[in-house]
């Protein structure tokens, strides 16, 4: 075998190689455990790069791993779906990386390199993974890594907000575990592709528990998503947390969402049962809801960071709106948005930070603070990502939200997605425009004494905020062939069939 052949697995394997050597390295020589984490995210980019060349014919990857048969053994599934959560993880984690080295904020501590690519490494696995279980192993990992990075740094509301996200995470772990062990109770297998095909064949006696089951499943992953009502822990981690922590965890409320578009019409399709399209009833209120509780939080939101937060639930909403269509327009069109609203959330969260930095002790407070060095430019760059996270044009945001809008017109409810789509856009104007001229076009006059800003030595910590800025640029400038692959994409979830084929042939090698 090539090493082409392998390349499904490096993803997972880079960064559980990467992240002990670090640990090794990292209190003799700390030049070396950054340089070698500059080699796993560079690594970890060729190899969603090329994996997803391989899959944009249509093609299906299956690797065995210890060439143990399907469904039995562990199987790692690369489709175009997959490839495109790698590209997103690997983007956002090089972004994340290099705000975190050139603002000094990875030497707060000695494991801040090590648990970044644990993270890198569940975030892999989860989109790689054929199987619930390995799914729930790869979640147990990244959130694991994510515990420790959230509370980097230390400090009181740190601590306050990691014992509610861990608590919380634990509740939604026990319940995985539940619908795991229901699942294979009554399918006897978790391989997805194997269980989509079993799922058929579950006496009508048993269809309750298969119901139950599925919603408790959903219920998890809608957990992850911070969907309402299941959103309250979310905006306190994400607004404590390091921005550059907070920027990577841009892609944790996708891990959900993923599992979804991932395991519903795999598993719980048409064949299902009592089970079938199970969050179909609930999907689109809760969407609507998560996009009204997002974007009003935007609208009264007390900091840069705050808002960024906020933003993340109201994106989130309007990703699940297209969603709950399971139709490939609305799919193609959620996937689409996926990935701007991922380095959308981002660059707000790095662009507060480059705020805070600025404004001494006011930090990222929405109201007026001392003028600083290079004012208008940040300036221009909160305007930049605001755009992007409310959908306005030039930014790829306001072509994903005209394609959501034009996805779900054939939904019965349609005029009720449109009204939050649309309200919710003008709701999340409104708000970034009231925070923005309180930080960068008013002054709070004299800025003596505390309140003195800190002029930065360099203007490196720019860098990571432009890089996620060109990135939604490069989205919309390439907005064809993106809006087409995502939704090729979304053709090849809604088709188990081929899927499974796939994964029970070419997993049995």
């Amino acid at each position: 075998m090539t090493l082409a052949d392998h390349l499904p697995i490096l993803p997972v394997i880079i960064p559980a190689l990467a992240a002990p050597v670090i640990l090794l390295v990292i209190r003799r020589r700390p030049w070396l455990g950054v340089a070698a984490a500059l080699v796993s995210c560079l690594g970890l980019l060729v190899c969603a790069l090329a994996l997803m060349a391989r899959v944009s014919d249509g093609s299906i990857l299956a690797y065995a791993v210890g060439e143990w048969p399907a469904p039995f053994g562990i199987v790692l599934v690369a489709d175009r779906l997959a490839a495109m959560m790698l590209v997103l993880t690997a983007c956002l984690g090089l972004i994340a990386w290099l705000h975190a080295v050139v603002t000094g904020a990875d030497r707060k501590g000695w494991h801040f390199h090590a648990l970044f690519q644990f993270q890198l490494m569940g975030l892999n696995g989860a989109f790689l993974t054929g199987d619930l279980f390995n799914l729930f192993v790869f979640f147990e990992v990244l959130l694991i890594a994510s515990y420790g990075l959230m509370l980097h740094g230390q400090g009181p509301a740190r601590l306050k907000a990691g014992v509610q996200y861990v608590v919380v995470n634990l509740v939604g772990s026990s319940l995985f575990l539940i619908a795991l062990g229901m699942l294979y109770a009554l399918t006897g297998t978790l391989n997805m592709a194997d269980m989509g095909l079993r799922v058929a064949a579950i006496a009508p006696g048993d269809q309750g528990l298969l119901r139950i089951a599925a919603l408790l499943l959903v219920s998890v992953f809608a957990l992850k998503a911070a969907v309402a009502p299941l959103h309250l822990w979310l905006v306190r981690t994400y607004a404590v947390s390091a921005p550059a922590v907070a920027a990577l965890f841009a892609i944790m409320t996708k891990v959900g969402v993923y599992s979804l578009i991932r395991v519903v019409p795999q598993v719980f399709g048409d064949s299902a049962g009592a089970a079938a399209w199970v969050p179909a009833p609930y999907l689109l209120p809760a969407a609507m809801v998560s996009a009204v509780i997002g974007f009003a939080g935007v609208f009264t939101a007390r900091s840069l960071s705050e808002q960024a937060a906020y933003a993340v639930i109201g994106s989130t909403g309007t990703l699940l709106i297209a969603v709950a269509g399971w139709s490939a327009d609305s799919l193609g069109a959620g996937l689409y948005y996926l990935a701007h609203s991922t380095f959308a959330a981002a660059a707000l969260f790095l662009v507060a930070d480059v705020v805070a930095r600025r404004r001494g002790s006011f930090g990222d407070s929405a109201s007026p603070g001392p003028d600083f060095a290079g004012r208008s430019g940040v300036a221009l760059l909160f305007m930049a990502a605001a755009i992007a996270a409310t959908g306005l044009p030039p930014l790829s945001g306001f072509i994903g939200k005209l394609l959501i809008l034009k996805s779900v017109a054939a939904l019965p409810d349609w005029g009720w997605a449109w009204g939050v789509i649309l309200g919710t856009t003008f709701f999340g104007v409104v708000g970034f425009a009231r925070v923005g001229s309180a930080v960068f076009w008013k002054s709070a006059g004299g800025g003596g004494g505390g309140g003195a800003p800190h002029a930065p030595v360099s203007r490196a910590d720019l860098a990571a905020p432009i890089m996620a800025l060109t990135l939604l640029a490069a989205l919309s400038a390439g907005a064809g062939w993106a809006s087409a692959y995502a939704n090729a994409a979304a053709v090849q979830v809604l088709d188990p069939a081929q899927s499974a084929r796939a994964v029970l042939t070419q997993g049995a090698r």
